[in-house]
């Protein structure tokens, strides 16, 4: 696990040193303090604390509900034992994203990702602490590295963690790709696989009538096949002008990390509170 950590780490430094030289990393466009605090508490507890306790919690809820089934799937062929981790781990958080913008409450949990008006890999880790606390493909993370899939998650979530850096990253990576007569055929079918900037762009966009914009939609995160599958696709191979949450009124970086621990005053909450979720 450590060079798996070491992997996502040099990924993520990459891309952050790419933005630093090209697109700016510590300064965007209508970053705050609060950004920033969201940002680095958000990072620093996700991978320090919540990721290892619940995978954790997954691993041992197994070993106590089906003492049994250790290292159970080993024997079974690569490609099943893939095919199984894309289908309870990346498809479910595909659903788990896309509950957070329909179920309100949920939405208060990832409102925190959508908040910043940039792109950037500062956004990746971006979101309450009890997001990803709950979060279901977390805990079945923990229940496959029990039945043996321990090696080949470690693998899958470097790749996996590469294509969310790089579809969060302000470099777009992706952009001289669909202007090369070459390689815009392939990108065809890129685009229809994993995220891709453009894509993953379109949902962070903050306004639903720009023609980019698809924030009830495009919540791939490593494969977008999910997106075209379900419906909830949309591929312009443009990139919204402005981006952040549409039609909620401003909130605390307090909130932000703990909600509903930490609440904005009486007044603001109720009218948060009455928000419609289809607003996001």
């Amino acid at each position: 696990m450590r060079m798996e950590l070491i992997a996502i780490a040099g990924v993520y430094v990459g891309f952050a040193l790419l933005e630093a030289i090209s697109a700016g990393f510590f300064r965007k466009p209508g970053a705050t303090r609060q950004d920033a605090i969201v940002e680095i508490v958000g990072t620093v507890m996700l991978i320090a604390v919540t990721q290892p306790l619940v995978v954790a919690g997954g691993f041992a809820l197994t070993q106590m509900i089906a003492p049994g089934t250790r290292d159970a799937l080993i024997g079974w062929p690569v490609l099943a034992q893939l095919a199984l981790l894309l289908v309870c781990e990346d498809m479910m958080q595909y659903w788990w994203h896309r509950a957070s913008h329909t179920v309100s409450w949920l939405y208060k949990l990832h409102r925190p990702h959508h908040n910043a008006e940039y792109m950037s890999v500062r956004v990746v880790y971006r979101n309450n602490i009890f997001y990803y606390a709950l979060m279901p493909s977390l805990w079945f993370a923990g229940v496959l590295i029990y039945l043996g899939l321990g090696w080949l998650y470690a693998g899958y979530t470097v790749v996996k963690m590469a294509v969310i850096i790089g579809a969060h990253s302000d470099v777009r990576w992706d952009e001289p790709l669909y202007r090369n007569r070459f390689t815009a055929p392939v990108m065809w079918l890129v685009e229809r696989v994993i995220s891709t900037p453009a894509t993953h762009f379109a949902h962070h966009g903050r306004h639903a009538h720009d023609g980019v914009t698809n924030y009830k939609g495009n919540f791939g995160n490593l494969l977008f096949v999910w997106d075209m599958l379900f419906g909830t696709a949309k591929i312009t191979r443009r990139y919204p002008e402005l981006y952040g949450v549409e039609n909620l009124p401003p909130t605390s970086a307090g909130e932000q990390l703990l909600w509903p621990l930490i609440r904005m005053p009486a007044a603001q909450a109720s009218t948060i509170a009455v928000a419609p979720a289809n607003n996001r």
